[in-house]
């Protein structure tokens, strides 16, 4: 076996496991050979994504379907890490996400730009993620759910995010975009004027209203849970009794 094949094969590539193979010998005499000429050893994590790589290792999540009540138990203890972590901590990782963003290439980041307006214009055409997720999980629960609705009201060009014909009940998701500034201050007045407009129309035709006021940018596997437990809530308490006039607008906060 000769020592300079087996730097060069490192060097190229091959993990120490590969190289014992090929020299037919075991992977600490191959590492010792390295540590003796003075060549750097490759970091665990490198070499198990060299393992990846090779087809060496097979990775341990890739594939594998968690169930429900996994995916759970991960999104209460990222949102728990996230909810304890102090006032400080939390500035300092904004400074760091502002720093970052404004050290990119303007080119880059009018490319990110342009990429979130595209999802935007998608989002307007074929619904939110989060619309998507309650009409889904509705479903689920029984309730039979009409997706963008449009012409339910005549004579007025509405498009109805969630529709539940059963309870005469229309639930509208109200994104970041319609609280805070952030396509300007003119385009929030613009979107505050037309929800309004909006759930005055729907009330004045005598349906319900569930207004969801998602405030976050990122919404968690449990608090989608918490949401649609909500939502659920308050449709069972309609099923029980229709509520009169001046309770039929409800908001729920997210």
């Amino acid at each position: 076996m000769k020592e300079t094949e087996v730097i060069k094969l490192y060097e190229t590539g091959s993990s120490t496991y590969q190289i014992a193979e090929h020299f037919q010998t075991y992977p600490n005499k191959i590492r010792r050979i390295l540590t003796k000429h003075g060549v750097l050893l490759k970091s665990r994590s490198q070499a198990q994504k060299n393992a990846l790589h090779n087809g060496r290792a097979k990775h341990p999540t890739v594939g594998t379907k968690r169930t429900k009540e996994e995916r759970l138990k991960i999104s209460s203890s990222v949102h728990e890490y996230w909810s304890s972590m102090s006032e400080d901590e939390h500035q300092h990782r904004c400074d760091e996400a502002k720093r970052r963003w404004h050290s990119m290439p303007a080119d880059e980041r009018d490319r990110i730009c342009g990429m979130a307006i595209k999802a935007i214009q998608k989002a307007g055409k074929e619904g939110s993620k989060m619309e998507k997720f309650l009409s889904e999980a509705l479903n689920e629960r029984g309730y039979s759910v009409e997706f963008h609705k449009k012409d339910l009201i005549p004579t007025q060009n509405l498009e109805i995010d969630l529709y539940i014909p059963s309870l005469t009940t229309i639930i509208e998701i109200d994104g970041p975009s319609h609280f805070f500034p952030i396509w300007g201050e003119e385009k929030l007045q613009k979107q505050i004027i037309a929800d309004n407009q909006k759930s005055g129309i729907i009330l004045s035709k005598g349906y319900i209203i569930i207004r969801v006021k998602n405030l976050l940018d990122f919404v968690s596997l449990c608090k989608k849970e918490e949401l649609i437990n909500n939502v659920v809530a308050q449709l069972q308490s309609i099923e029980r009794k229709f509520p009169p006039k001046s309770k039929r607008f409800i908001e729920i906060e997210l």
